[in-house]
């Protein structure tokens, strides 16, 4: 007897996922003889299901980019982890917008069993994973801070407000000391953003040639303050090549060490939700290897580097 258990967040997006159940089972069932349904009740609840979910052939995640790293987190915390795949509910859905998903949740759940299992690098923040970015400074608090009401209510646009209202905030710099590649560094910076994806934020192609096997993820640390000249720097590295725009420090590397002498009360963004703060403020990043995960076969050909 084959199995699948979905764990889903009832409150992702704006779609309730409850009202497809019965469809998604019947199409889960083309694949799978029993289909289990596990709704999360509060923030952190996937991490818990899965880390004591008995083994399964298959665990499907329903919900934004939070509720699948709290399902990466909690099957890596497994003596033998289980196979995921992720259909994408949430707000944003960068994840899934990379990974070749539609709007159409029931045709994204049929992509899936359709695709193929491939090996994921997973980022490591102090040993708390990130399937796609981490964040820190001006702009990074937008997806948590967003009230899940209007989020509900408008969408993306949500975080567009969110955004709008930021920029005209003074911007803070950041004393950060950091090792990267074997050198050290100190200076100060405005946000850093360290990430293995090539959609954020709504953003899609933010960088032209990411991979998500290559024990690489891209760091960024800008050093700008003037609001006009962020914009102006985000716009170039969206463009051109990221190590040659102004005020951008950008890196490939598969570590990373970090302390923010002055953070005070500010917090790391990991895939659109808040890291509970190290209290030293020092950070060591680097990568897991060889996460499976089951993806639809339309973009693998451009984000990894094994194509089978």
């Amino acid at each position: 007897m084959t199995k699948c258990t979905i764990i889903y967040n009832p409150n992702s997006g704006r779609k309730e996922v409850e009202k497809y159940i019965p469809e998604i089972e019947k199409i889960i069932q083309s694949k799978y003889d029993e289909v289990e349904f596990i709704s999360t009740k509060y923030k952190g609840h996937a991490i818990k299901i899965i880390e004591k979910l008995p083994p399964v052939d298959l665990v499907m995640s329903f919900g934004g980019d939070g509720t699948f790293n709290e399902i990466v987190t909690g099957n890596l915390k497994r003596k033998t982890p289980l196979l995921l795949t992720h259909i994408p509910v949430g707000t944003t859905n960068d994840i899934g917008a990379m990974l070749g998903y539609t709007k159409d949740i029931l045709s994204n759940i049929s992509l899936s069993l359709n695709g193929k299992v491939k090996d994921f690098d997973i980022g490591l923040i102090n040993k708390h994973p990130f399937v796609y970015v981490a964040g820190f400074g001006k702009y990074t608090n937008i997806s948590y801070d967003t009230p899940r009401p209007l989020k509900k209510k408008i969408g993306h646009l949500a975080y567009l407000k969110g955004a709008f209202q930021t920029f005209f905030q003074k911007t803070k710099l950041y004393d950060v000391s950091y090792e990267v590649n074997g050198e050290k560094y100190r200076g100060l910076f405005s946000f850093i953003i360290i990430s293995n994806a090539n959609h954020i934020a709504g953003v899609k192609n933010v960088y032209k040639d990411v991979l998500l096997d290559d024990d690489k993820f891209e760091i960024v640390l800008c050093t700008i303050s003037k609001k006009k000249d962020i914009l102006k720097s985000l716009y170039f590295l969206t463009t051109y090549d990221p190590s040659k725009v102004p005020g951008i420090y950008f890196y490939k590397t598969n570590e990373i060490k970090l302390t923010i002498n002055n953070a005070e009360n500010k917090t790391w963004c990991i895939d659109g939700e808040k890291l509970e703060r190290n209290k030293q403020d020092t950070y060591h990043i680097k990568i897991q290897k060889n996460v499976k995960i089951l993806v639809p076969k339309k973009n693998i050909s451009k984000l990894f580097q094994n194509k089978d």
